[in-house]
């Protein structure tokens, strides 16, 4: 079976505000220590932890390709405004945790300086695109407020015709924002040959969040 691809715009690209105001970071923060979210996870996931330099492209929005159609049509523009600091550098520290139908994946970002958010208009809160035999929807869902911590969420879900079949994959994003620093935690269904894909477990997901922010924070 082949793998629907939902991640179709940037990792941060439709964001809710859901939490306090942003707040300074005076207490060091350590992103090597949301591996510390290991502990959160039974024995029937399965989970790994990376690190490595960040790669830029991973927080900048994907530009639209041709021949995509968005409702209302004004959020073309929204889902492909975000800009990067042409010099920003960082490094990440990652979870994945692959278990009970789902995949979970956590991410800490440390930049060189703060990373703009992209916020929607009311407009755009909820809005859906079509190319092909491809559709989708975009919404901004709620976030697990933290204190002192910007919160955003995303739902996503695509529709594409596959071999002749309609196949629906969808992701929920979390973003959390302190100074130069992010908290990314995405979880999404896993694929299995044969079964129908098991529900998103929010609650674990936001909870993720909230427990890799005091992680690293801690």
């Amino acid at each position: 079976m082949h793998r629907v691809q939902v991640a179709v715009l940037g990792v941060a690209l439709l964001a809710g505000c859901a939490g306090a105001e942003e707040a300074g970071t005076a207490d060091p923060v350590d992103i090597a220590k949301i591996g510390q979210v290991k502990s959160t996870f039974g024995p029937e996931f399965e989970v790994t932890e990376k690190s490595s330099g960040l790669d830029p492209k991973m927080l900048e929005n994907q530009k639209p390709p041709e021949g995509v159609k968005f409702e209302p049509a004004a959020c073309a523009e929204f889902a492909s405004m975000q800009t990067l600091p042409a010099d920003l550098k960082g490094n990440m520290s990652a979870v994945i945790a692959e278990g009970a139908g789902n995949r979970l994946v956590a991410i800490a970002l440390e930049t060189s300086q703060q990373v703009p958010l992209n916020d929607p208009t009311d407009e755009c809160a909820k809005f859906s695109y079509a190319a092909g035999a491809t559709r989708g929807t975009i919404e901004s869902v709620p976030a697990p407020p933290v204190d002192g911590v910007r919160t955003m969420g995303v739902h996503r879900v695509v529709q594409a015709a596959i071999d002749g079949k309609v196949q629906t994959g969808e992701v929920y994003s979390y973003v959390a924002q302190f100074g130069d620093y992010q908290v990314i935690v995405t979880a999404n269904p896993l694929v299995v040959p044969d079964q129908p894909p098991a529900p998103v477990d929010i609650k674990r997901a936001e909870a993720l969040l909230v427990d890799a922010v005091a992680a690293i924070r801690g």
